[in-house]
């Protein structure tokens, strides 16, 4: 199967009864980017835009970002001035508060380096149809499921709506196979629709909007990156049930995205840029209270709305004690930080990720799954010529703790 063979549009439900989380704006945005006769005209626009703008080097890094923490390397490269070391010239990062928002600026090269969630670049790429990938990763774990406070186990769920970010996304994929493990049914039912027991409703809601769903008792609990969980911890809202790294090891969640167009006629540039993002994750590694700082509403660029008390629970926290205390960790011997950084886009996962989105519950035309080989798209989505650059410069592989050969196995055990 080639790029070109993914020409069957995505089309997502516009009924009157659907409840599927996002706003009356956001489903007019990603209905028109799954549609070919709008898409198109987007593309050509940025492709028009490309030859009367800047040359090579001379494009200035625009980043488009999500107040999460999976934005970080994005946000600790600019704050520190690392895109500027590489001879680059950047932007102020924009903020966006939905991911349909932040696909239609990069589709419409509004911004030009993104995080997007994993799943979503499958999305972009083959059901979109627009031509971008994936040159790095940027931070692996960083997700966790948060339920209400007096639900105690995931039975509990049953009869009950979660919320989900983004139907494709880790969190949509490993929220159903909790739910399947323990016997429970994901569903989408209109709103005011009756659940059943074992059926689990599912709805998109933006991050920003979670923790508030949870305290109105609209919801009675969400998976999602952080910071939210540790919000909702901090406000006694609600509590952690499962973190998405004690399901799968050390997994993806969100990833740097640049379009194909920027990667083929600018590769110096696409370098540079994935240079700063490895050495600001290698920094981040080992300065987690200062990262947490730079992201927070009292920080210098105030990136995000969050405060210090709520980052710095996420990124310092090295260990999972007081959550093993609980009995809420399962693989104890994993021995992984509650979120976590390295750059290396492993095959072997986008592989397994797209074995495992095929098994997943999503809404609208997945059509464009069904012919999509696991090992095609690890070749296809992700370019790591840059990123094994990148990563060999800062020391190599052992400077983030990797493999030598950069191969791994997956992990995934409910």
């Amino acid at each position: 199967m080639t790029f070109e063979d993914q020409n069957k549009p995505l089309h997502i439900c516009a009924s009157s009864d659907c409840d599927c989380g996002l706003t009356r704006r956001d489903f007019l945005r990603m209905s028109a980017l799954a549609t070919a006769s709008v898409a198109s005209p987007l593309l050509f626009a940025g492709d028009a835009l490309a030859q009367q703008g800047p040359k090579g080097d001379d494009q200035p890094v625009k980043i488009g970002y999500l107040p999460i923490t999976d934005a970080t390397p994005l946000l600790v490269a600019h704050a520190r001035k690392l895109f500027e070391a590489e001879g680059l010239q950047a932007e102020t990062p924009r903020l966006f508060r939905s991911w349909a928002q932040i696909i239609e600026a990069f589709v419409a090269g509004q911004v030009n380096v993104i995080h997007l969630l994993s799943p979503a670049t499958l999305w972009v790429r083959y059901g979109a149809k627009f031509p971008a990938k994936v040159v790095a990763w940027n931070h692996v774990n960083g997700s966790a499921l948060t339920v209400a406070n007096e639900i105690n186990k995931v039975s509990d769920l049953g009869g009950r709506t979660v919320a989900i970010p983004f139907w494709y996304s880790i969190h949509n994929i490993l929220l159903q196979q909790i739910l399947s493990s323990n016997g429970l049914t994901p569903v989408t039912r209109a709103r005011n629709a009756t659940i059943k027991s074992n059926e689990v409703n599912l709805i998109v809601l933006a991050p920003a909007e979670m923790v508030s769903a949870l305290a109105s008792k609209s919801i009675a609990g969400y998976i999602v990156a952080e910071p939210f969980n540790a919000a909702a911890e901090n406000a006694g809202i609600g509590k952690i049930l499962r973190f998405s790294g004690d399901v799968w090891k050390n997994h993806a969640c969100c990833v740097t995205f640049l379009s194909e167009r920027d990667i083929n006629t600018r590769p110096e540039w696409a370098q540079k840029v994935t240079n700063a993002i490895v050495k600001a994750q290698l920094w981040t590694r080992s300065n987690q209270v200062d990262t947490a700082k730079l992201l927070s509403n009292v920080g210098e660029h105030r990136y995000t709305p969050h405060p210090l008390q709520v980052l710095t629970k996420v990124l310092a926290t090295t260990d999972y004690a007081s959550y093993e205390k609980q009995g809420l960790i399962v693989h104890k011997n994993w021995q992984q930080r509650r979120i976590d950084f390295q750059p290396y886009p492993f095959a072997s996962y986008t592989e397994e990720l797209v074995r495992a989105i095929g098994r997943t519950k999503v809404e609208g035309d997945t059509r464009f799954l069904a012919n999509l080989d696991p090992k095609f798209a690890a070749r296809d989505l992700v370019d790591d010529r840059f990123v094994r650059k990148a990563i060999t410069a800062v020391g190599g592989p052992a400077a983030f703790g990797l493999p030598a050969n950069l191969l791994r196995s997956e992990t995934v055990a409910v």
